[in-house]
């Protein structure tokens, strides 16, 4: 079987390419990294540093036109969590439209108006998309099934802790696949169990085994008006209905809450850290360590705001430094620069504590070593990029079980 022809939105530093790519079955055809609130655009020049600039696009994805998106099998993406809610249009009432500066709508409005629509979705968020917002827990995860449903998809999704599997860094996301009603795997979900595919023969389930679980699976129907499902989904309910793992066929939902099972190597924070070779700006000065130690620590303390009110403040210690004999906690986006913070991660080594270096960043993404150094990125930048990426491990594997499913089905 040929490589699948990949479409790349929201591309960041190339982390979707990255994995799909080591798989060796994708190639990506097409790229779009903008970063909407920045002059320079620095991920999109390491994106281009690394892969070349053929077929990648640094304009804001809203103002490309769909006919300069060339066509793909595939189509993946990172994209950012945001308010998904619905509006019809005023012009035509039967004009569905989010709000702009919602990327969201870029996806679906490629997938619209796309003659030749990819058979294939493969898109990642954080895992509060499920549960998002919380006046409405899981509608904007409706909002998503409900008009991918609509385009001719079903989707499995699934919450995945990176370190569950063996991988170095604790980061939940949630990863979701959709395939059109054209594709061979579409046609065998629809004859499927539900819970066999989610447990044993689906592409996720075989790309990441979870433990099985003897309860049936929670079933709810959409709402077929998407206006509807933006206003009326889950009103007033505490809990989101969408559990870390399930499914969405024809408007009705499979979903259920599964444990991963794993017995494989396990990669710890300890194995990723550059030893002896850390840049000496990174080792904590004596004379901040005071400050480093009260933010890690617990707190129980009166505070004041701007205006003067006073109120009680408390919150419980951050493990200090950093389990080197256990996976790395989630890297966010601020771990660059000297400054104390409760939530850069610091190692104790033979030399002193220090914090991470942008190599030891990237490895708890599974990225190449110095795949974002370049010059005229400094390492804030680098470790900013880090926080926002996913892990490519499991993209990799994802890929490498979508590919399999693929191939299988179309013998």
């Amino acid at each position: 079987m040929q490589q699948l022809k990949v479409c790349e939105l929201f591309a960041g530093v190339g982390g979707f390419r990255l994995g799909l790519e080591e798989t060796g079955h994708y190639k990506v055809v097409w790229s779009n990294q903008w970063e909407p609130s920045t002059k320079t655009q620095h991920a999109s020049k390491v994106y281009e540093a690394r892969f070349g600039p053929e077929n990648h696009s640094n304009t804001n994805i809203e103002d490309v036109p769909t006919l300069e998106i060339p066509d793909h099998d595939i189509l993946v993406g990172g994209f950012p969590c945001q308010d998904y809610s619905v509006a019809t249009s005023l012009k035509n009432s039967k004009g569905l439209i989010g709000k702009k500066g919602v990327l969201w709508w870029s996806i679906h409005r490629i997938l619209s108006e796309k003659k030749n629509k990819p058979k294939y979705l493969f898109l990642e968020n954080v895992d509060r998309l499920l549960k998002s917002p919380s006046a409405q827990r899981g509608r904007d995860f409706a909002v998503m099934l409900r008009s991918l449903c609509d385009l001719g998809y079903a989707v499995e999704w699934r919450v995945i802790n990176a370190a569950d599997y063996g991988m170095p860094q604790r980061r939940r996301r949630v990863f979701f696949l959709a395939y059109h009603t054209s594709t061979p795997i579409y046609t065998s979900l629809k004859k499927a169990n539900p819970k066999d595919w989610l447990f044993n023969d689906g592409v996720i389930s075989n790309a990441f085994p979870i433990e099985h679980v003897n309860k049936p699976l929670v079933s709810f129907d959409l709402d077929e008006d998407l206006v509807s499902v933006s206003n009326d989904f889950n009103k007033d309910q505490k809990l989101s209905p969408f559990l870390n793992t399930g499914l969405c066929i024809d408007g009705t939902v499979f979903t259920q809450k599964t444990l991963p099972s794993f017995d494989g190597k396990r990669t710890l924070l300890s194995h990723i850290l550059e030893n002896g070779s850390a840049d000496p700006s990174l080792y904590i000065d004596t004379d901040d360590l005071p400050k480093w130690t009260y933010l890690k620590g617990a707190k129980k303390e009166i505070r004041k705001t701007s205006t003067g009110f006073k109120y009680n403040y408390s919150e419980g210690s951050m493990v200090f430094p950093d389990a080197l004999d256990q996976p790395s906690r989630t890297i966010i986006t601020g771990e660059g620069g000297k400054s104390p913070s409760r939530f850069k991660h610091v190692v104790q080594t033979p030399k002193g504590l220090r914090r991470l270096s942008p190599i030891e960043l990237e490895r708890l993404n599974m990225f190449p070593d110095n795949h974002t150094l370049l010059d005229g990125i400094p390492d804030a930048k680098r470790a900013f990029f880090m926080g926002n990426a996913l892990v490519v491990g499991i993209v990799e594997q994802i890929g490498s079980a979508l590919f399999r499913k693929i191939s299988l089905l179309e013998k």
